[in-house]
């Protein structure tokens, strides 16, 4: 599924020609601070390149948000993600400051949720979030996730929300 919409959104399939896009986001102090810290161009660019790869070995991974007249707005995906050594499917969304607050995360969230649930047939999604970022753990909560339990990751003190998919759970 290289591209889908939403009633707002529009999202295409990562892909290298991107990192312009991406670079400024990752640059961005505000939006970073909940994503382990800001990433150079240089260590966007890796992102870009691992994330390619997820696609490649995964047949998912991280998609581009653009409004509907093509504006760049954030990134947002379904992808493999270590959890303290457990490999799980994470569902992960990160807006540009000026989108924030307007529901374009859970709304995001919610399609990526019908997709791994339907076409690909996940058989559950976490979340994984700062465990004082409330505005990410209420998209979270919206969308269906719930939490399961806190933990340490790299000092920093996170939370886990899980879903189960309900056709495969039934």
């Amino acid at each position: 599924m290289d591209t889908f919409t939403t009633a707002r959104l529009t999202a295409e399939r990562l892909r290298a020609d991107h990192l312009d896009d991406l670079i400024p986001l990752h640059l961005d102090a505000a939006v970073s601070r909940t994503l382990g810290g800001t990433r150079t161009a240089e260590q966007t660019a890796a992102y870009v390149q691992t994330n390619l790869a997820y696609w490649d070995q995964n047949g998912f991974g991280l998609w581009i948000i653009r409004d509907h007249a093509g504006q760049f707005m954030g990134r947002a995906g379904i992808r493999p993600l270590d959890v303290l050594g457990v490999q799980e499917i994470e569902i992960a969304y990160t807006f540009h400051k000026a989108y924030w607050g307007q529901g374009y995360a859970s709304e995001i969230a919610e399609a990526l949720r019908e997709i791994a649930f339907g076409p690909l047939g996940l058989p559950d999604l976490v979340g994984i979030v700062l465990v004082d970022h409330w505005p990410s753990r209420k998209v979270l909560e919206k969308t269906g996730l719930i939490f399961e339990r806190a933990y340490q990751d790299r000092g920093h003190d996170m939370v886990l929300y899980r879903m189960l998919n309900p056709k495969v759970a039934a």
